[in-house]
């Protein structure tokens, strides 16, 4: 009937507006969440029933049913809330007399499902590879979904502007919790090793949905753990890389081997060309040079001001800026050309040596990480000599990165050795864009491996380290004796350190303050990190050599001296000094159509 509700005269022209080219492609927009009930809501307000010569209207308690459900849809691709479905404006109460525009759906929903056996609620995914735009799309999403335990931020933009875009789990998203363990899980790092970037995508859903449905372990873990998720070091890389599998899926070219054509060097690099993980400050170098010395510092090494004049990538500047910025614990870095987990050192400790087994001080502690991936993947440390990665079936699939092959510059030594945070690199398989068949028995070879991973953050000890008033210490150093690697506290004097079953003698210290000591015993079936507090006395300060111990602001606080990426970080102003704003990649769906521009979908405007 028309008039409509939103005054249309007439179907052709309610039919060229932009509210019935947005009902057109919404579907798609939206990568088919909401379908059709957006449609069918959206077609009750353009087309409204018709009932004694008067307009019907759709009620208001579907519309605010359909807000509650489909906002965050709209919030992930940052469109705004359609004017058209403003539920106070254009819809009617059950008292004002109203209809419901999906009852025939909901009854053909509730026949269907009639049919099926009762079964536990379970998550679903769509293992399908995802562009960067629906990467982007589905991560926003997802945080919506959850808001109470998800939330998502930017770390950085890529060398040709796209976001860094992470996702966090915990249950005070946003914050760093007292005595609550970070990690972190990256992907993508290298752009044409894609497997691990879907994973993390996976286990991003995977989250939100079974803490959702009532799944106690995930509950537990996201509770007690504030978890990080990087998909995608390197979307720029990514693009090139998904491309070529594009060119050579393609009937139309010569070449059609698909993704088994796809290079080992195709969107390896990012867009400046620069191999991100040989981009990172070499401290390992720095250490071996410095090690006989027994005042020098084995660990949270000063990035040399050097580095800087050289070509810092802005993804590497990124990454070091949020590693430095939280306090994590352990980390996994995930890649694929191999099937095999490797750990620190990853840089000889014989330059001449290309293979040579260059254990941390933290050997022990890594090997442990390490197995507890491989031994939970359902093949990696398997006996199979056929396999992708048997060459590495005598060591179970675990191999220190040097030993492996040597490289300088990498992340996980810099993590190491620059932090407390312990990382591992996780090669997933020899494919290293895998067909989207075998996305799906990835994610279940995988699933246990980093579920239990993110687990094994909880054990060996945690603590604080307060002064005589209570307060926490922040930058107290607590080594344990016999291993040359010692963590400092974060901002509130709280402390995680990984160690193996067993017995340990623990010392706190910071500046001005004095030195404590305790022996503690780990037992072996402890299924938390043990809790051991230290309380420090003031004592007046006397410089001497042991100075070279603690960071200070003209070392490891030196971070970027010369500004050299101060333009990453600027926003992107026009010429009169304000901020220009640009369209959403959606935008060019109804500004190519000659109708007149929808800025009502725009959001801040």
């Amino acid at each position: 009937m028309y008039p409509n509700i939103l005054g249309h005269r007439s179907g052709r022209e309610a039919e060229s507006g932009a509210e019935y080219l947005l009902l057109s492609v919404i579907h798609g927009l939206l990568n088919g969440e909401c379908s059709p009930d957006i449609r069918l809501v959206g077609c009750s307000v353009l087309a409204p029933r018709c009932q004694d010569d008067k307009i019907v209207k759709p009620c208001r308690s579907t519309c605010d049913a359909l807000r509650k459900d489909c906002g965050h849809a709209f919030e992930s691709i940052d469109m705004a809330w359609p004017y058209f479905l403003d539920c106070d404006r254009f819809f009617a109460s059950d008292q004002e007399g109203c209809y419901d525009p999906l009852a025939a759906l909901k009854a053909r929903q509730d026949l269907a499902f009639s049919g099926l056996s009762p079964e536990e609620p379970s998550t679903i995914i769509q293992f399908t590879y995802t562009s960067n735009t629906q990467m982007y799309s589905l991560l926003k999403r997802t945080a919506a979904k959850c808001s109470h335990i998800s939330h998502v931020y930017s770390i950085g933009r890529s060398s040709e502007g796209r976001d860094l875009l992470a996702i966090e789990f915990t249950d005070n998203p946003g914050q760093h919790e007292l005595l609550e363990p970070e990690i972190k899980l990256l992907g993508n790092m290298h752009g044409n090793e894609v497997l691990g970037r879907q994973l993390l995508l996976y286990l991003a859903q995977y989250l939100c949905s079974e803490y959702m449905l009532g799944n106690q372990r995930i509950q537990t873990l996201v509770n007690n753990t504030r978890i990080h998720i990087l998909a995608s070091m390197n979307p720029d890389g990514y693009e090139l890389a998904a491309s070529e599998v594009e060119d050579n899926n393609d009937p139309e070219l010569n070449n059609q081997e698909g993704h088994l054509l796809n290079g080992w060097t195709n969107g390896r690099t990012n867009a400046q060309n620069i191999d991100l993980n040989r981009n990172f400050p070499d401290l390992t170098s720095i250490l071996y040079r410095n090690r006989r010395s027994r005042h020098y510092r084995t660990d949270h090494i000063a990035i040399p001001d050097s580095y800087w004049f050289g070509k810092v990538a802005p993804e590497t500047y990124a990454v070091m800026k949020w590693i430095r910025s939280l306090p994590f614990v352990q980390s996994a870095s995930l890649h694929g050309g191999e099937l095999v987990i490797s750990y620190p050192f990853d840089f000889s400790r014989h330059p001449q040596e290309e293979r040579m087994f260059s254990p941390t001080p933290d050997e022990q502690a890594f090997k442990q990480l390490a197995r507890t991936y491989a031994d939970a993947h359902a093949t990696m440390s398997d006996n199979d000599t056929d396999r992708c990665g048997a060459s590495f079936y005598r060591t179970g699939g675990i191999i220190n990165g040097a030993l492996w092959y040597s490289f300088a510059g990498g992340m996980s030594d810099f993590n190491y050795l620059h932090t407390n945070c312990l990382e591992i690199t996780v090669e997933l398989g020899c494919d290293k864009f895998p067909s989207e068949a075998e996305l799906y028995p990835e994610w279940k070879r995988n699933k246990e491996a980093l579920l239990s991973f993110m687990e094994s953050v909880h054990r060996g000890i945690k603590g604080l380290v307060k002064d005589p008033d209570g307060y926490g210490i922040k930058g107290a150093t607590i080594s344990v004796r016999g291993v040359r690697k010692d963590v400092t506290t974060a901002e509130d004097g709280d402390y995680w350190r990984l160690l193996n079953p067993g017995t340990h003698i623990l010392t706190a210290t910071a500046k001005g303050y004095s030195k404590v000591s305790k022996r503690i015993y780990l037992p072996r079936n402890m299924d938390k990190p043990g809790r051991v507090d230290f309380v420090l006395k003031k004592v007046p300060v006397e410089p001497d050599i042991d100075d070279h111990l603690f960071p200070t602001v003209d070392t490891w606080e030196r971070f970027d001296p010369y500004n050299q990426f101060e333009r990453y970080s600027q926003a992107d102003l026009s010429e009169g000094g304000v901020e220009r704003q640009e369209k959403p990649w959606w935008w060019n769906y109804f500004s190519q159509s000659g109708i007149s521009p929808p800025n009502w979908l725009l959001r801040n405007v």
